[in-house]
C-alpha cells in the first residue's frame, strides 16, 4: 500500500471526517476555503482513488457520490503492515518503533493488544489471539 499524495490525503481526510458520501463539488468547495484547486483536478484525483480501491462511488443524478471503502484506522493499519513487511528483521523494526513511542501511545498499544487477546490484564504474560 502506497502513502497518499497531498491532494489524495486532503480528499480522504474530508471524507473520513464527514462520515458521509460527498460529491466532488462539496470537496472542491471545502478545499477552496483554504487554497485554490480546480474542480477537474479534484475530479481526476477522486477517480484515481476510486480506481485504486480507496473510494467507492455511486451515481446520483449527474454527479458521483464518493465515500471511503476503509476507515482511516484500517488505512493506517495497512500502511503499518506494509512497512513492517518490507524488513527482514520484524522484531528489530518493532523494537525501534516502540522505543520512539510516547507513553500515551505505549498505553494505547497495550490496550489494543489486550483487546485483540494477545495480552492478559494480569502478570501471566502474553496470551494467544482469540
Amino acid at each position: 500500500m502506497r502513502r497518499l499524495g497531498d491532494l489524495e490525503a486532503e480528499i480522504m481526510d474530508r471524507l473520513w471526517r464527514w462520515c458521509r458520501p460527498a460529491t466532488v463539488r462539496e470537496i472542491v468547495d471545502d478545499i477552496n476555503r483554504t487554497r485554490p484547486v480546480a474542480y477537474t483536478t479534484v475530479m481526476t484525483v477522486a477517480d484515481i482513488l476510486h480506481r485504486k480501491g480507496l473510494l467507492r462511488r455511486e451515481k446520483t443524478g449527474r454527479a458521483w457520490l464518493y465515500e471511503p471503502r476503509r476507515s482511516r484506522e484500517e488505512y493506517t493499519a495497512g500502511l503499518m503492515q506494509d512497512a513492517l513487511g518490507r524488513t527482514d528483521n520484524r522484531q528489530g523494526a518493532l523494537q525501534r518503533f516502540v522505543e520512539h513511542m510516547s507513553p500515551e501511545d505505549v498505553s494505547a498499544l497495550a490496550a489494543a493488544l489486550r483487546a485483540a487477546g494477545y495480552m492478559c490484564d494480569d502478570a501471566d504474560g502474553p496470551g494467544t489471539p482469540g
